[in-house]
């Protein structure tokens, strides 16, 4: 089966570029710029990588992404990733991005983008790798804030396909972003935000009706509300599950009551991915094989996974095309 997961061809729709900063980058890059993290090794840092809820996380997530300054470091992080995703078979990504964790402290919007960019369009002419950016609003901070973001990436509106919502949710409801999402719609952004993680299915509620999204980060509560999920599947929406993040922040306490085969058994969309891999344990791989040896997932769930992943994705359709043949060859030749 691991060898099945390593080359099934997939996507990854919900990834942090943040939170695949890996101990030894990290530590790499602020010798470089002579920044002092509170860690004297990477096995410091990694030690540091343990959580009980999202909030530990996030303490930890912004303190790493101060070491990042200059369009090299943005470069380094993302192609690193990137590197990641060809050695796993990912033949498609959607990359977040928190601009703001990087603007409040003087870091230009332009060495953020120009750096993430630049490794996609390297990632492209040497793995065949494509990728698109999700430019997340941090819900901690005010719309007013958000809308600072929004035309701060209007010279860059080429690069950016979606507008997302992450960051701490409890206290923080999609409702909150109503007026940025309706204005980076109307610029041309596609809509999509993390709910249903810490948050209720209410939280869910309003990120389809009030932010108009086109694609749900989590949505594991969702599943406290039949006539949601009954909403979802009417509106054919995708739900990006994080299975090793859910258990790390203790969203689900045992892969083995995780919900995404009941999920997939009521109906909706699935996708599996790794959201933060540095921190979580674990890159997209690790996550199918973790959740199939959980959940006992066959060859054709996985199947069905990884193509719900290049389904959902935000692609043209021809590439969208390109890839689901190949995915459905490989699987022929190997169920």
């Amino acid at each position: 089966m691991k060898k099945f997961i390593k080359n099934l061809p997939k996507a990854e729709l919900h990834l942090h570029i943040e939170g695949s900063f890996e101990p030894e980058l990290m530590f790499k890059i602020a010798k470089r710029n002579s920044i002092k993290i509170p860690f004297n090794s990477v096995k410091e840092i990694e030690n540091a990588y343990k959580f009980n809820c999202l909030q530990d996380f996030l303490d930890i997530y912004y303190q790493g992404a101060q070491v990042l300054i200059t369009e090299q470091d943005f470069y380094d992080l993302t192609f690193s990733y990137l590197q990641k995703c060809n050695e796993q078979n990912v033949r498609h990504t959607e990359i977040m991005f928190d601009p703001q964790t990087h603007t409040e402290r003087g870091i230009s919007f332009a060495t953020v983008i120009n750096g993430i960019s630049k490794a996609q369009k390297d990632a492209k002419e040497q793995f065949g790798i494509t990728s698109l950016l999700i430019m997340s609003y941090l819900r901690h901070l005010s719309e007013e804030d958000a809308f600072k973001t929004l035309e701060q990436s209007l010279p860059f509106k080429d690069l950016i396909t979606c507008v997302g919502l992450d960051s701490s949710e409890k206290g923080n409801p999609p409702s909150k972003f109503k007026n940025v999402f309706k204005k980076s719609e109307e610029v041309g952004y596609i809509p999509v935000a993390h709910a249903g993680e810490e948050g209720n299915a209410d939280y869910v509620w309003e990120a389809l009706d009030l932010l108009n999204i086109k694609r749900i980060d989590h949505g594991n509560n969702a599943l406290q509300d039949k006539k949601l999920i009954a909403e979802i599947i009417k509106r054919d929406l995708a739900l990006t599950v994080c299975p090793l993040s859910n258990t790390a922040l203790q969203v689900v306490t045992d892969l083995k009551e995780h919900p995404l085969k009941e999920m997939m058994n009521l109906g909706l969309k699935v996708t599996i991915n790794s959201d933060d891999p540095a921190f979580f344990g674990g890159q997209v791989n690790q996550n199918y094989i973790e959740i199939q040896k959980a959940l006992d997932l066959t060859k054709e769930d996985l199947y069905e996974l990884a193509k719900n992943s290049f389904q959902y994705s935000f692609l043209d359709k021809e590439t969208k095309e390109k890839y689901l043949t190949e995915l459905e060859m490989y699987f022929e030749k190997n169920k």
